[in-house]
């Protein structure tokens, strides 16, 4: 099986194609280093360094001819999609049509495709299900949703079999400040340097944080099942960012710091939790990882990091 990883020197991609490699797969890793970094990307892999959105990512294709594609390289940030929109256009949307171009072109079996909790916005509910209303925020969460449409036409046209992964807010070893689930990495470094973290409004906004290996899991499980499915990858479980930094300065002992609060950001929902139960259903596929636990291993990894 030779999978071809978009992203795969990044947070997200470089724990999948870990796993992949670790499991005998072929694996090319195509990354434009813009926020990935070369020393994540696993020995066994081949790496080519490309921008998705150029004409270059056909050469990879032509001369990898992947059977699948995982595709993680995204612009990630909700605050710089804001600033930024036409940058995250590009990448997000533009970038992705070419990918998705290029995989029917070169006879691509099936595309994991990587979206986010953020292309629902503020739900009615407690808990987001894959029915529930879309309605994006941010310009992040618009460019996060509109491939989906893409990919469903690309089948619909040219039978470009595919399985569409919503992630709640991912965390773990490897991870920078960006992102949706940045916050953890940035409590990381406060809580192990001694300095008080920044809250962006009171702090009782929640989300639903799941693991990195839970979702290089999932990712790899969608290479075989749930096939031209729209699913929540998360642990369906809601927990606040000031429960969060009470968990982080708890673990390492940082408990005197105490948070100062700013002004909510542009774009940031209130809360975001994720029902599951059809990627367990589907995938055989669910989330292993307990918060603490993930801490523990998060908080361990940015130690040798500060």
């Amino acid at each position: 099986m030779k999978v071809l990883v978009t992203g795969g020197a990044g947070f997200i991609g470089s724990h999948t194609v870990d796993r992949l490699a670790a499991r005998g797969a072929e694996v090319v890793v195509a990354d434009d280093l813009s926020t990935g970094k070369k020393e994540n990307i696993n020995p066994a892999a081949k790496f080519v360094k490309v921008d998705i959105s150029t004409e270059m990512l056909e050469e990879v294709f032509a001369d990898q001819q992947p059977q699948f594609v995982i595709h993680l390289a995204a612009q990630v940030s909700v605050p710089r999609s804001v600033i930024n929109p036409v940058r995250d256009c590009t990448t997000n949307i533009l970038g992705t049509v070419n990918l998705l171009e290029n995989c029917r072109r070169y006879g691509v079996r099936k595309v994991v495709y990587a979206s986010s909790a953020a292309v629902y916005g503020n739900p009615a509910g407690t808990t987001l299900s894959e029915e529930d209303s879309t309605a994006p925020l941010s310009f992040y969460g618009v460019s996060k949703f509109t491939p989906e449409h893409y990919l469903r036409v690309f089948n619909n046209l040219y039978g470009l079999n595919y399985t569409i992964l919503r992630y709640a807010n991912v965390y773990g070893p490897r991870q920078d400040a960006s992102g949706e689930g940045g916050v953890v990495s940035i409590f990381a470094s406060r809580a192990l340097t001694g300095q008080s973290p920044v809250i962006f409004g009171d702090g009782e906004q929640t989300r639903d944080f799941v693991y990195v290996e839970d979702v290089a899991e999932a990712n790899i499980s969608a290479l075989s099942g749930g096939d031209r499915m729209v699913m929540n990858i998360g642990t369906g479980d809601r927990l606040s960012v000031n429960r969060l930094w009470s968990l982080m300065s708890g673990i390492t002992g940082a408990d005197d710091l105490k948070p100062v609060y700013s002004d909510p950001r542009e774009g940031d929902i209130m809360h975001s939790c994720m029902d599951v139960r059809k990627a367990v259903s589907a995938l055989g596929w669910k989330p292993v990882f307990p918060v603490r636990e993930g801490l523990v291993r998060t908080l361990d990894y940015y130690r040798g990091k500060v």
